[in-house]
């Protein structure tokens, strides 16, 4: 008598299951098995994965897989989400990013990421994936559903692309890292340093000289320095004889406290001042010493800090930033004497350091100089955010060179 496939010996009870080719039938679901090297110890394990629909999707995928071990390539299964992988992710991080910058990782992952695709499978995310996230965000991913900012999107995109790369190449848990071909929405860029000439940043310094924090405003436009770098800047950092002070670290706000650490670059630098930031400063010292004198055992402060207030305490991020429209305001509408023929356009602080690095570029001071100035790492982003000043200027070097020669 001729046994039928799939019968066993014994009436009664099932056959188990059999593996053809690496695929088999488990339960209601198929798997595959392919063979695997330990990339330490060179041996090869048996790799089961299981879950497909049909026989077809397994050896589809046992194919692929097969591949992709042959070429080294091979990633086994994983059930993390997006949103748990985010958060081991910027956990692991943590020592290593500035304070400033791990708030900002975390709140763009928390309000731009997590809600949209937290849910999903590591592994299921694709090109498409992260692609319709930045369309989603356009549409209504700001505060109360309001569309939210290219420049917005980039930022989410710039973290995602670190923590997807990290997926490929430190925890290897993705063969590849699907934020690179993912397409970003267009962006009309907005060009820096065409918010004042210098001539406004005069008139705009004369009403800023009333206040006690002038000398704050006087050496962000003459230095281009960050806010967070002058707010952290000390005395000892500053040679007013050798007319140059030497940026060490940055000033921050987290949470409520204060946070002091490196430059955005990590990197220390010297900056040149002229004769008239020398006295502008001499004189800001003398007000500090008064100020100092005056409140007596009530003086707090205790670092060295360049700007403080009336009381020692260092100056708070938020207090120089809100005083530009006052002051700007001021300037528009003064209390005494005539109003200015042209009223100040609005500017934000960090205007003053693109008014700086425009002005000296246009004066022709090379472009290295000025990235050095600013604390560019390298002179190629200073030639990227400026480049239509650049651009400017290249637009009367035939006739520079015409005169240079004397046609």
């Amino acid at each position: 008598m001729t046994k039928q496939l799939g019968t066993s010996d014994k009436p009664g009870k099932k056959s188990a299951p059999k593996l053809r080719d690496g695929v088999m039938k488990r339960g209601s679901t198929w798997s595959y098995v392919i063979r695997v090297k330990d990339p330490q110890t060179g041996e090869s394990k048996p790799k089961w994965v299981s879950g497909f629909a049909t026989e077809d999707d397994a050896k589809a995928a046992r194919d692929e897989a097969r591949v992709k071990a042959r070429r080294g390539e091979y990633i086994d299964r994983n059930e993390i989400t997006v949103g748990e992988y985010l958060d081991e992710w910027i956990e692991a991080h943590a020592v290593e990013i500035k304070p400033k910058t791990l708030k900002d990782y975390r709140d763009i992952i928390n309000r731009y990421v997590k809600p949209h695709i937290g849910g999903q499978k590591l592994q299921a995310v694709r090109p498409a994936t992260i692609t319709k996230l930045y369309r989603d965000l356009m549409a209504g991913g700001g505060k109360s559903g309001r569309t939210l900012s290219p420049r917005t999107i980039d930022y989410v995109h710039a973290v995602l692309r670190k923590a997807f790369r990290d997926a490929v190449e430190v925890d290897q848990v993705l063969p590849s890292n699907p934020v690179e071909r993912a397409k970003r929405p267009r962006r009309t860029v907005t060009e820096p340093g065409s918010v004042w000439s210098t001539e406004q940043l005069r008139g705009f310094l004369v009403v800023a000289r009333q206040h006690r924090l002038f000398a704050f405003f006087h050496l962000a436009s003459y230095t281009g320095a960050r806010r967070g770098e002058l707010l952290n800047l000390r005395w000892s950092s500053i040679d007013l004889d050798g007319c140059e002070m030497t940026i060490t670290g940055s000033a921050a706000f987290i949470d409520g406290e204060r946070i002091e650490g490196t430059t955005k670059t990590g990197r220390r630098r010297v900056v040149s001042i002229d004769e008239s930031t020398v006295r502008v400063l001499r004189e800001h010292r003398r007000q500090q010493v008064a100020d100092k004198l005056l409140a007596g055992e009530d003086w707090r402060g205790t670092g060295d800090h360049v700007f403080a207030t009336g009381w020692g305490d260092p100056i708070h991020p938020d207090t120089v930033s809100s005083l530009m429209p006052i002051l700007i305001k001021r300037y528009n509408d003064p209390k005494d004497g005539p109003k200015p023929g042209k009223p100040l356009p609005h500017a934000r602080l960090h205007d003053l350091r693109h008014v700086h690095a425009t002005t000296l570029l246009l004066a022709g001071v090379p472009v290295h100089v000025v990235a050095a100035r600013l604390g560019h790492v390298d002179p190629s982003i200073t030639l990227r955010v400026y480049a239509h000043v650049i651009r400017a200027a290249e637009a009367s070097a035939a006739e520079i060179f015409a005169k240079a020669i004397g046609e």
